[in-house]
């Protein structure tokens, strides 16, 4: 068999629910291959094939039991976002991370690919050398593989992910009932103030949360008030994340620029690799380079800081699926301030990091699955929840 179609099989693992998550890398250069498995395999995982291409990959799936599965976007013969829905389809719950250099182009695909069931995307230095050379990569890849290693079976009996053009009827049990510890909700202000802005901090899982929210929300209600999204995300994806966004919801949307007003009807997406907040007492994006905060660059708390600030009581917040707790000081300030604040339940998030961390905080006025969240701000915005 030719090195470039080469599938190299590893010792298998043991079934035992303490066990290795056992990971399969698929990628066509030999390089990545190899110092990704050299590196899962220090940090205790079981990598249990690397392939070649996508086709490969497929083929060894059954072979392999993998829990979790990289996966590169350009291989010959079968490519990552080919061979994408056929894993899926073969192996339900299968946890799916896309692979890719930084470009606009890959950035497309890795969120086409988050639509048809990849739980995240890692992007991926340019050269074998930048592969090498990362330790930022490493860690990211380490990080990622440890996070989704243990979901695969826990997952295999959720519903599919809404596509872009419809979604999914929801039959919720109460949020009370998806909590594994008990928060409490904050109550509700005596008096609502009408929303002027609607907030989003999102991370981990979050381009799929997002669009859901905002499509279940409607382009109409959302023509009142601009919307601000902090995603972590890095340079190039935020641009194109907020395209896709503005397509599947029927508004503009863009990275916010520095100095811009906010205009009703508009979705302003930080820019990766900056903070997005707003001008000191007025509702103008500010853009900077400062220091990261919560490990972050943008980072939610920046934006929900200077919300509190400028808006008061008249913001309207949620924090979605996300790692870390990125967010719940900045929530804390606008609760405070008077404004509602939502986050997505434990049962319906990728990760429950930040809507866990401000849901035991106790800085919510909900908690809710996913299906509801854009329903209640939806209401919020129009009035109807007073």
């Amino acid at each position: 068999m030719p090195a470039a179609l080469a599938v190299t099989s590893l010792p298998g693992a043991s079934s035992a629910t303490n066990a290795p998550a056992r990971v399969l890398i698929a990628d066509d250069s030999a390089v990545v291959r190899g110092l990704v498995s050299r590196w899962l395999t220090e940090a205790g995982f079981e990598v249990v094939a690397t392939c070649s291409n996508g086709r490969i990959a497929l083929d060894a799936l059954n072979k392999h039991d993998p829990d979790v599965v990289l996966l590169d976007i350009d291989m010959p013969e079968l490519d990552g976002t080919s061979a994408l829905p056929l894993m899926l389809a073969r192996v339900p719950g299968l946890q799916v991370v896309m692979m890719s250099t930084l470009t606009q182009r890959n950035a497309d695909i890795s969120l086409k690919c988050l639509a048809l069931g990849a739980v995240d995307y890692l992007p991926k230095p340019e050269s074998s050398r930048g592969v090498t050379t990362s330790d930022a990569f490493r860690t990211d890849l380490v990080e990622r593989v440890r996070l989704f290693g243990g979901k695969r079976h826990r997952r295999v009996s959720s519903p599919a992910p809404a596509s872009h053009g419809s979604a999914p009827a929801a039959t919720p049990a109460p949020a009370t009932s998806r909590l594994s510890s008990p928060v409490t909700l904050r109550p509700k202000p005596r008096t609502v103030v009408t929303p002027r802005c609607l907030l989003i901090g999102s991370s981990t899982g979050g381009p799929r949360a997002v669009g859901d929210v905002l499509e279940r929300i409607g382009a109409q209600t959302l023509r009142n008030v601009p919307t601000l999204i902090v995603q972590h995300m890095p340079p190039v994806f935020t641009a194109v994340f907020a395209e896709h966004l503005g397509a599947r919801v029927g508004l503009p949307a863009a990275e916010g620029k520095d100095g811009e007003r906010l205009q009703p009807g508009r979705i302003y997406v930080a820019p990766g690799g900056r903070h997005m907040g707003l001008a000191k007492g007025e509702p103008v994006i500010r853009l900077d380079d400062g220091p990261v905060v919560n490990f972050c660059r943008p980072a939610v708390d920046v934006l929900f800081f200077d919300a509190a600030a400028v808006f008061g009581a008249a913001t309207l917040s949620v924090i979605l699926t996300g790692m870390g707790a990125d967010g719940t000081p900045g929530a804390r300030a606008l609760v405070e301030a008077g404004g509602m604040m939502f986050a997505q339940d434990e049962a319906t998030s990728t990760v429950w990091g930040m809507p866990g961390s401000v849901a035991k905080a106790g800085l919510c006025h909900g908690v809710l699955p996913l299906p509801e969240i854009g329903p209640a701000l939806k209401a919020h915005l129009t009035g109807q929840a007073r």
